[in-house]
């Protein structure tokens, strides 16, 4: 097959044209294959799909006569020709995974096109941090589209972050290519408050002519939302409800409904359209964070597609919503999400549209995967030394670093505890009467109540802030260390034994970042993410093994959650309702100020 390497759009009309005009061969040829036509919702049989440059250069009943000698031919006969799908909205480094490993563990799944939001990287290590994943993103045989972080921290002076992005940053990664935009806008108080760094930002962008991403994480629907899209935010996927999702799609913005390891938000909403009957074109489907166990063994895209039938989506306009919807919301539908002219040759070949098995997946006119297997080179950066030794910690950390300590006259105390919710990003806020003894507050796990204690990393200044929580089911003798703990990343560690958990905290410091488990005194699992403490360079399928274990170790320990560690991952998002813990404190989501443990 001759070189299939993307040429630009403007460069390739001579080209498209002389394929279309039958003066020169396709590189590839598509035969007989059910047109699957996202533009007018229709599935038009027995056509074929000429590619030349990477490209689409024309779709008709017959095209054997652009078959030269090299052209490669590919028979799609009983199969419907799906565009390829696009994720618009993700985080590479929830899935554990470098941009390359993490390229390679969706392409098999039908994920030709990522919209990718790189702000944990961008919180460890600022603009660099990004730089260094669009190095890498621009090298798959994917399309990775990059927005440009835009809140490190997520929430200035409640938490403290390795670096800070400012809005000259943005205005620089606006020029660089690439970057298609700029990534969720997670200080929405910010932004309803007229901050002049969260507006700047957005000017940059707008001026860029590029979209901005939204995160409205707030049951209120009133003044402060329709402040929150005046403010520029295009998108938002922190939806929980459907009249979320109508709110948004009314006021203009794109609804965007994710369907991740743990956040299940596609049901509830999607009835905007299946019962309420809104206008589908203007809903996007995607993932935000993906655990490397659901990459490997339930897919990815194509999961959600999957799962937007089964809640009673058409198929074609569930495809809609993974594709065209999608492409057209960044000003991209004229490049990608379209089997059509001129567009990225990025097709699936399926034998079944509702179950939407992905047989063959080509990416920028290549086959890449071919039933279950990716079939291409996923190309590597040299991550820096530096970049894989971030975990400081300044000193080995003790079992008294995480006593929660009052008052030694107190008998008991009302205090506040993080209530975690299966499935869903948000937390509760939780108040429990605890007995005090000899001035210290105890994991209880009888109540299901453990200690959680958020250990700053980027530093190495010692910090163990220590608060509480309920609702992973832990017995005694218990801990989990993460450096993945969105999104200023420092270290996580709940528990219920302070031993355990200055075990698994200094382990983490040994090797450099990952995830931990520990259970009466011995490790029963550990997930290394060398890069940055967030991510493995290691193949998928290694590190899925390694999560999954983590997974199992986390099960043994007496959780019943369905994805404990991203519940866990989550303790410090201090943007997510209700109550969150960051290394300056507890953090009262709904008023957006710190808050005492004690409530009495």
């Amino acid at each position: 097959m001759a070189s299939c390497a993307l040429i630009p759009l403007h460069a390739a009309r001579p080209l498209l044209v002389a394929v279309a005009a039958g003066r020169r061969p396709a590189d590839l040829v598509i035969r007989n294959g059910t047109w699957v036509n996202v533009h007018t919702r229709e599935l038009l049989g027995a056509h074929d799909v000429a590619v030349a440059g990477g490209r689409i250069a024309a779709v008709a009943p017959d095209l054997s006569d652009r078959i030269g000698a090299e052209t490669e031919v590919i028979d799609a006969a009983g199969r419907f020709m799906v565009p390829g799908l696009v994720d618009g909205h993700m985080h590479i480094e929830s899935g554990m995974l470098t941009p390359a490993e993490f390229s390679r563990a969706v392409a098999p799944h039908g994920t030709t096109t990522m919209f990718v939001d790189p702000h944990e990287i961008a919180n460890v290590l600022g603009l660099r941090g990004v730089r260094l994943m669009l190095d890498e993103a621009l090298l798959q045989p994917l399309s990775l589209f990059v927005q440009m972080p835009s809140c490190a921290p997520s929430a200035p002076g409640l938490e403290t972050t390795g670096h800070e992005i400012t809005p000259e940053d943005v205005a620089e990664a606006m020029k660089w290519p690439g970057i298609v935009g700029l990534g969720e806008m997670m200080n929405f108080p910010g932004v309803i408050a007229g901050d002049g760094k969260m507006l700047a930002e957005i000017a940059a962008t707008e001026r860029a002519g590029k979209t901005v991403g939204g995160h409205y994480a707030s049951p209120d629907l009133g003044a402060a939302f329709r402040a929150y899209v005046a403010g520029g935010p295009a998108d938002d996927h922190e939806g929980t409800r459907e009249e979320d999702a109508i709110a948004r799609a009314r006021q203009g913005m794109r609804p965007m409904l994710r369907l991740g390891s743990a956040w299940h938000d596609v049901k509830a909403q999607i009835t905007a359209v299946t019962r309420a009957g809104l206008d589908p074109r203007s809903f996007i489907l995607c993932t935000d964070d993906c655990h490397p166990g659901t990459l490997v063994h339930e897919g990815h895209m194509d999961r959600v597609v999957r799962h937007a039938i089964d809640c009673g989506v058409d198929p074609v306009v569930a495809i809609q919503m993974a594709t065209i919807n999608t492409a057209a919301h960044f000003g991209l539908e004229r490049e990608l999400g379209a089997i059509a002219p001129g567009r990225r040759a990025d097709i699936v070949l399926t034998s079944d549209l509702a179950g939407l098995p992905v047989e063959t997946v080509i990416a920028k006119g290549r086959v890449v995967a071919t039933n279950g297997r990716a079939t291409v080179d996923f190309p590597h950066i040299r991550w820096p030394a530096d970049v894989r030794n971030s975990v400081r910690l300044g000193r080995p950390l003790a079992p008294a670093d995480f006593e929660i300590r009052l008052a030694a006259e107190r008998g008991e105390a009302t205090v506040r505890v993080i209530g975690v919710i299966e499935n869903q990003a948000p937390t509760r806020a939780l108040e429990m009467r605890v007995p005090v003894r000899d001035g210290l507050i105890e994991a209880d796990p009888g109540r299901d109540l453990a200690q959680v204690a958020l250990v700053e990393r980027h530093r190495g200044t010692g910090g163990v802030v220590n608060a509480l929580v309920s609702g992973f089911g832990y017995g005694p003798g218990v801990a989990v260390a993460s450096t993945v703990a969105h999104d200023s990343h420092h270290m996580i560690v709940v528990g219920t034994d302070r031993g355990m958990m200055a075990a698994a905290a200094n382990r983490l410091a040994e090797v450099g970042g990952g995830v931990s488990v520990w259970k009466d005194g011995r490790e029963l699992a550990l997930v290394e993410l060398p890069v940055a403490g967030l991510m493995s360079d290691r193949p998928a399928p290694e590190v899925a093994e390694a999560a999954s274990a983590m997974v199992a170790a986390m099960a043994a320990c007496g959780t019943r959650l369905n994805n404990a560690f991203m519940q866990h991952s989550l303790l410090a998002l201090v943007v997510i309702p209700e109550l969150r813990i960051s290394d300056k404190g507890l953090v009262d989501v709904l008023r957006f100020a710190h808050t005492d443990l004690v409530a009495d």
